[in-house]
């Protein structure tokens, strides 16, 4: 009988947990973690926060929010990782930031003391606070992931460059990136950023999959994702769906829940 250790590893990296990790963050983490396991992966997690040695080995990227001092205390060390995380990036490490992060993955974040936080210029973006904040329940769709539910809390207004594409669009007004052009989030290659805590990936299993997919295929080769699910026991494969259907479930509570 195989044994844990014969199964093939994913390196899931948290970066920094400590201060970027509010609001139901560190779910994402759990959703991957379990997902990976059902498929067949050994996943293996490291919390990375300021002056910790970088990992070995990554293949996915997982941040979370924060509040201005949170994203205060991590932005020295931010730039000095951003070169590896750009390099990263072009790479096609799959890496999912939530709002505060979100936001120094960007060119640079004006507070609300308009003080300029310049980020790391991984998404072609950039945040300017105000003083009221966009807080709610949030519906977007997406062209690659469907619907797609969260919880947005921030009062940054984000725009995106021409370099990025958003995640998905909003209805309504006040809600989204900034309240007025109705985009949500932001993409660039396999690096998403999103205001959507919640969290998200519970609630949004495709999401997940994408991410734990493009790890997959980048480290052991194209279509590894496809390939375990096939061979999925039917344990497993039970679980899944019975998290799928809980997902399902979650997200159409929340829809219907008014802000």
């Amino acid at each position: 009988m195989a044994s844990v250790m014969d199964q093939p590893a994913l390196h899931i990296l948290s970066l920094y947990h400590r201060d970027m990790n509010i609001y139901g963050d560190s779910g994402n983490i759990l959703s991957v973690t379990r997902r990976a396991e059902l498929y067949g992966f050994r996943p293996v997690v490291h919390y990375y926060n300021p002056g910790d040695p970088w990992p070995d080995q990554v293949d996915l990227i997982l941040g979370g929010g924060g509040q201005d001092h949170g994203q205060e205390r991590i932005i020295q060390d931010l730039h000095r990782r951003g070169p590896l995380l750009g390099n990263l990036a072009e790479q096609g490490v799959p890496m999912l930031m939530i709002c505060g992060l979100y936001q120094l993955f960007g060119h640079y974040f004006e507070t609300s003391d308009h003080e300029r936080l310049e980020g790391i210029g991984i998404l072609d973006v950039h945040t300017v606070a105000r003083s009221d904040r966009m807080i709610g329940n949030l519906v977007e769709q997406s062209p690659d992931f469907g619907q797609v539910v969260g919880y947005e809390n921030h009062s940054g207004l984000t725009y995106l460059g021409e370099g990025a594409q958003p995640l998905g669009t909003v209805n309504q007004e006040g809600r989204g990136n900034n309240g007025r052009d109705h985009t949500e989030g932001a993409r660039r290659k396999k690096v998403i950023g999103t205001y959507m805590h919640g969290s998200l990936l519970p609630k949004n299993p495709a999401i997940a999959d994408f991410l734990i997919g493009a790890a997959a295929d980048r480290r052991y080769g194209q279509d590894t994702l496809k390939r375990m699910r096939q061979s999925m026991d039917q344990a497993n494969r039970q679980e899944l769906g019975r998290l799928d259907s809980l997902a399902g479930q979650a997200s159409r509570i929340a829809a219907s829940r008014p802000r």
